[in-house]
């Protein structure tokens, strides 16, 4: 199903694009699809969101640059752990989400590919929201977050506490009964110390793509992208 969508959502990419290369198991078989359609002759460059991504897509002949030569994307497909009705995600169960976010803020167009799973009435009811944040203060921002009623968990390998691709830590936040108010629940914890960036995105998507085990796909996309949703 992850693949069914990662197929269709590529076919939104055009020659001479400037391509957002999302990380995660799902965001992979978008790389893969367009590293495809690169050796088929494409045309595009792209901004990873990840070592990891940045890896696979020079293994696969793709164009790899930084945000500091692109700042501007045209078109991002990534995917997420949780999308609601208004098209808000949460994401960052890849450890991902601080460069995730900055290329969605960068990019004009944001396409998300799941799987009917990740479909929920309320966000954080199926999986924790990922919290980013500096090593240094990652205890306060634990004390803080539970003050919010999140049962925040530090995230650790066999070896210590898990680091992301900038070198800080990530505190998994539990919500019992899911986040009734994905914008503001944003905003408080943005504003704790330490905290770098969390895994709510708002208002950053266009298209979500929902791939069916049939082989076809469901697309939900805000009104003002009907029509490319529809192309």
């Amino acid at each position: 199903m992850k693949e069914v969508a990662a197929s269709k959502a590529v076919e939104y990419v055009e020659e001479g694009m400037v391509v957002g290369l999302g990380t995660g198991s799902t965001a992979e078989f978008a790389v893969r699809a367009l590293g495809r359609r690169v050796g088929d002759g494409l045309g595009i460059v792209a901004v990873p969101t990840s070592l990891a991504s940045a890896k696979l897509g020079k293994e696969l002949g793709i164009d790899i640059l930084s945000l500091e030569e692109h700042p501007e994307i045209d078109l991002t497909i990534d995917g997420a752990d949780e999308v609601d009705a208004d098209l808000n995600l949460v994401k960052g169960l890849g450890g991902a989400l601080l460069r995730e976010k900055i290329v969605a803020g960068a990019s004009s167009r944001e396409i998300i590919i799941v799987d009917p799973t990740k479909i929920v009435d309320r966000l954080g009811t199926r999986s924790p929201l990922p919290v980013e944040v500096i090593p240094f203060g990652w205890s306060l921002a634990r004390h803080r977050l539970r003050a919010l009623g999140t049962r925040p968990e530090l995230r650790r390998t066999r070896s210590g506490p898990y680091e992301t691709d900038n070198g800080n830590y990530i505190l998994d936040c539990h919500f019992e009964h899911g986040i009734a108010d994905a914008a503001e629940t944003e905003r408080l914890i943005n504003g704790i110390p330490a905290v770098v960036e969390n895994g709510l995105f708002v208002g950053l998507t266009d298209i979500v793509v929902i791939g069916r085990e049939d082989g076809s796909c469901q697309i939900m996309a805000r009104p003002d992208q009907t029509k490319m949703a529809a192309g």
